[in-house]
């Protein structure tokens, strides 16, 4: 999984601005009302089927970035690499789908997967890894944190920690709180004590959960982009699965490279 792997395939540039829309629109993707077999038009490749990973005898600390604050919005700004980072909850077969699509261009991401979600797909967590990706932590049932009193957001972030832990060996090495990405400093306390050393944030918002077509995430994700950028989306909704090809493209045709959270920082 730590190995390297292949370069993005160089596709046709499909051009900035009104060119990029056009694309999308042309694809007749501008609406994706359905699940993951709308997102293409058609069914998803059937994926292999992925087991859960066994117990660990030991479990594995979170990584810690020295110099970097407690909440992360982005990484450096002299390096082109970007990070994709995905709230993992939803329908698993959209999540495999946007996976596969995502391996195709050769990239890598991080999700921050939703406890209860892999109680009910815990083969997903095994899925994300095997794809040399990254997953971390978004709570257990996605509830507002600053909403809650101290012990149930604790409970909120370490019950999610155990999940990831009896499914991958360690509790990952990021955690972002639910709804938003924004932490109160209750919660950085409460991320920091569960094991946490950073709560990942971003700079770019994609605002697909309001989005109605492929157009609006794109403007809004490419409208922002820059070296070191950490980007919030979502695996919950067909119209990000669908917009995947063509950010992809457009992020290897500014020269820029997808990867995960810990790749960005390191």
């Amino acid at each position: 999984m730590d190995g390297r792997r292949a370069p993005m395939r160089r596709r046709d540039a499909l051009g900035t601005g009104a060119g990029l829309l056009a694309a999308a629109f042309a694809a007749g993707c501008a609406r994706s009302p359905g699940g993951a077999a709308a997102v293409a038009g058609g069914a998803p490749a059937p994926s292999p089927p992925y087991a859960a990973a066994p117990a660990p005898t030991a479990a594995r600390a979170p990584r810690r970035f020295p110099g970097q604050p407690v909440r992360i919005t982005h990484g450096p700004r002299d390096r082109p690499r970007v990070a994709l980072t995905f709230e993992g909850r939803g329908d698993p077969g959209l999540a495999t789908a946007a996976l596969a699509r995502i391996e195709r261009a050769g990239a890598r991401v991080t999700v921050l997967a939703v406890g209860s979600w892999l109680d009910a797909h815990p083969s997903m967590a095994r899925r994300i890894l095997d794809g040399g990706h990254e997953i971390g932590n978004h709570t257990q049932n996605h509830r507002d944190l600053a909403a809650l009193d101290e012990r149930a957001a604790y409970e909120e972030i370490t019950a999610c920690a155990r999940r990831l832990r009896r499914l991958t060996g360690s509790i990952g090495t990021w955690f972002r709180p639910s709804p938003g990405p924004d932490a109160t400093p209750l919660v950085q306390h409460l991320a920091r004590r569960a094991g946490y050393p950073h709560v990942l944030s971003y700079d770019v918002e994609s605002l697909d959960h309001a989005a109605t077509g492929v157009p609006a995430v794109l403007r809004k994700v490419t409208g922002e982009l820059r070296h070191g950028s950490v980007v919030g989306l979502s695996l919950t909704r067909p119209v990000t699965v669908a917009a995947l090809p063509l950010l992809l493209t457009e992020i290897e045709r500014r020269g820029l490279r997808a990867v995960t959270a810990t790749e960005l920082l390191s």
